[in-house]
């Protein structure tokens, strides 16, 4: 079953996805005048992403808690890394934001020309740059109100928890901004990293945690690292 799932999965991405890039075009250029942050572009492809490619198998279920908990305004989101299926999952919180990728994403033909369009960041991991480049962008829609969001642990983790880059945090203390984990579990389940192969079964799981004020643990960015992922590490647990 799970070749035909998968199967199907990429079909009806293939099918979809050029639908999804023209709509998307369009709406760009007709809407920028208006949006100018691309906020309705986001919308209809958190709806496309996670209503549709994420619902594509009936023995997937998915589920979002905690979406009362997201804060108005500017925060940096930070989500757990299993596989690519995060991405979609996440979309289902269905608020505003911008989400830092690996740069070479964003020249996969459709997927990286929409990632464009959205505005979203990329950067080159490894760079010696690559903490500018998350950075400066960053900061600027932070400061047109306007969340980003961030895998602190860089790639897909194989098991346990990766480390934290201090990114994400030294970004929140410097704009004076809440972090607000974003757990995500059974990704891992749906997909094996960058696949092909997918379960014909999983259950997906988003819950948003507490804003965490980043004030509250002093200036060292490294340190507030380690806490949020002991948080992530201990509400691992309690799920598992």
């Amino acid at each position: 079953m799970r070749y035909v799932v998968s199967l199907w999965f990429f079909a009806l991405f293939l099918v979809t996805a050029p639908i999804l890039f023209t709509l998307g075009a369009v709406l760009f250029v007709v809407a920028y005048p208006l949006d100018p942050d691309r906020q309705w572009l986001h919308v209809l492809v958190c709806r496309w992403c996670y209503g549709l490619w994420l619902h594509a198998s009936p023995g997937w279920r998915v589920r979002v808690e905690g979406r009362e908990l997201l804060p108005k305004g500017p925060c940096v989101y930070v989500v757990n890394h299993q596989s690519f299926a995060d991405i979609l999952a996440v979309m289902g919180l269905f608020t505003p934001y911008k989400f830092v990728a690996k740069a070479s994403l964003f020249r996969t033909p459709l997927v990286g020309w929409m990632m464009t369009l959205l505005g979203y960041v990329p950067i080159v991991r490894g760079s010696s740059t690559s903490m500018e480049q998350l950075l400066g962008p960053c900061r600027r829609w932070l400061r047109k109100g306007i969340p980003v969001l961030i895998f602190p642990e860089g790639t897909y983790s194989p098991g346990e928890l990766l480390p934290f880059k201090r990114g994400a945090f030294q970004l929140a203390l410097e704009e004076h901004v809440p972090v607000v984990p974003v757990l995500v579990r059974g990704t891992r389940e749906l997909v094996d990293g960058d696949g092909p192969w997918m379960s014909p079964r999983a259950t997906v799981t988003v819950k948003v945690m507490p804003a965490l004020p980043p004030e509250t643990f002093g200036p060292d960015s490294a340190a507030l690292a380690t806490h949020v992922r002991e948080r992530f590490v201990e509400a691992l647990a309690r799920v598992g």
